[in-house]
């Protein structure tokens, strides 16, 4: 049985999406995103930066998400939401799987940081704005890329849980703008995805 360590409004919810898209039996770990919780002796035995998601599957432990979302694709379950290595939208599925990581999510981390997480008086203005145009710049490929097609690669696939995961968290800080009509729709479907909303809904 795999377990998932989880705590809402992280990335961990992207696993438990995909878990819930594939239809896998899971455990769930719910904790708060506190450091009460992620910083305790007992999760950093499980990671030693007290983060979330953390999988465990019998004697394995992964704390990645991309890893995390790669071996449940593997070892588990396919369930269609992987091209195969010599199917024709296998690259993109690669590129958007990483860009996840790569681009769009160390601009989100520092907007979250600078909005959220420390006190105002530790703010700090231009660090902010600095990362909210990368971020902007960083989405922009994505709104190109979807341009006549429902997801990133035309079927869901789970790039659409790692990279979709980043793209609605990004409308969600605001940095979506308007423009970008082909992300904003595809957000739309995304969050509407019942799979997406039982994962969203954990802990809120």
């Amino acid at each position: 049985m795999l377990t998932l360590h989880f705590a809402p409004m992280s990335r961990a919810v992207r696993t438990l999406w995909l878990l819930e898209e594939l239809g896998l039996p899971y455990e769930l770990n719910q904790m708060a995103f506190h450091p009460k919780d992620l910083k305790s002796d007992a999760h950093r035995a499980r990671h030693p930066l007290g983060r979330v998601p953390v999988l465990e599957d019998d004697d394995i432990t992964l704390w990645e998400s991309g890893a995390i979302t790669e071996y449940i694709l593997d070892r588990h379950k396919n369930g269609g939401l992987k091209p195969a290595v010599d199917a024709p939208e296998y690259p993109a599925y690669l590129q958007w799987l990483h860009y996840c990581e790569g681009m769009v999510m160390p601009p989100v981390n520092t907007i979250v940081v600078h909005t959220l997480l420390l006190p105002e008086d530790r703010r700090d203005a231009t660090v902010l704005g600095q990362a909210q145009r990368l971020l902007t710049k960083a989405l922009a490929p994505i709104d190109d890329a979807l341009a006549g097609k429902e997801y990133l690669i035309g079927n869901f696939s789970a790039a659409d849980t790692m990279l979709g995961h980043a793209a609605i968290m990004s409308n969600r800080l605001g940095c979506v703008p308007d423009e970008m009509a082909n992300l904003k729709s595809y957000v739309a479907r995304l969050e509407a995805r019942p799979a997406f909303k039982k994962a969203d809904s954990v802990g809120k």
